[in-house]
């Protein structure tokens, strides 16, 4: 169950009144930046042809649509490399539902997917809008991924993004494609919805069976020219007399160094 609650007792809001001149058709910036990155406990993974690898993604988004911030994402596509595989047969998963119910203390051992993530944002309090910095954990899921988001200060924050994949052979000159929806998040009653300003997220993990490592997800056996082309669809949500939009960024992380 999502729960956002104030750390002081807020009565009586005031009215949530957005300056939209000349707004109405603009969109936020977003900048990506994705590499692949070793996992830990497993030598030779990360950033070599067709090994295994966790991707380390980062989001910088910035627009003053709503209200002087960018408008609250809802959803996040993310579109691995050609040739890249998510082989995770075998790997523990968590339900989203157990997530919203107790929260990751309901996942079992096994079913993390990476370290613990971060993203910084803007949340309502009271009459005043302010930072809030949140933590990110992700878990696989019978479909993706499952991401769990937490926040303390100034604002109490807990609500669960589920992603699922698409295209595992690749389609479109990508590889897997990753769908995560995003909910809204609204702090107290009546006022506006958060809005994110940067994510960074790093997914991938790896088991021992017999002594022989599996991989949640391996990286390509060839690179293109260039590097490794991904791509992100950022999708913000139509309110305070905005449209929805989907905003894309591409980034292409280097080729492995030849030895």
């Amino acid at each position: 169950m999502r729960r956002a609650s104030t750390c002081l007792a807020i009565v009586g809001l005031a009215v949530f009144a957005l300056a939209l001149t000349g707004s109405a058709s603009a969109a936020p910036t977003v900048k990506l930046t994705a590499k692949p990155v070793p996992i830990p406990g497993f030598p030779h993974t990360g950033n070599h042809k067709g090994v295994g690898a966790a991707v380390e993604a980062t989001f910088h988004i910035s627009g003053t649509e709503y209200g002087g911030f960018p408008p609250p994402l809802i959803g996040v596509n993310f579109y691995l490399p050609t040739g890249s595989k998510i082989p995770s047969a075998g790997f523990k998963t968590c339900s989203p539902e157990a997530l919203k119910n107790t929260g990751p203390k309901a996942c079992p051992k096994g079913s993390k997917a990476g370290p613990v993530g971060h993203a910084e944002g803007v949340v309502s309090f009271g009459t005043e809008r302010v930072k809030e910095a949140v933590t990110i954990e992700s878990f696989f899921s019978a479909n993706g991924l499952v991401f769990y988001t937490e926040g303390h200060s100034p604002v109490q924050l807990e609500f669960v993004s589920a992603g699922r994949y698409f295209n595992l052979g690749g389609a479109g000159g990508f590889g897997p494609k990753l769908v995560t929806q995003v909910p809204l998040v609204e702090t107290v009653p009546g006022a506006p919805d958060a809005s994110v300003e940067k994510i960074n997220v790093k997914v991938g993990a790896a088991r021992r069976s017999h002594g022989k490592p599996i991989y949640y997800g391996t990286m390509p056996k060839t690179c293109p020219k260039g590097g490794f082309l991904v791509k992100a669809e950022l999708i913000f949500a139509g309110l305070g007399g905005l449209t929805q939009q989907t905003v894309t960024a591409k980034y292409k992380a280097p080729c492995p160094k030849r030895h």
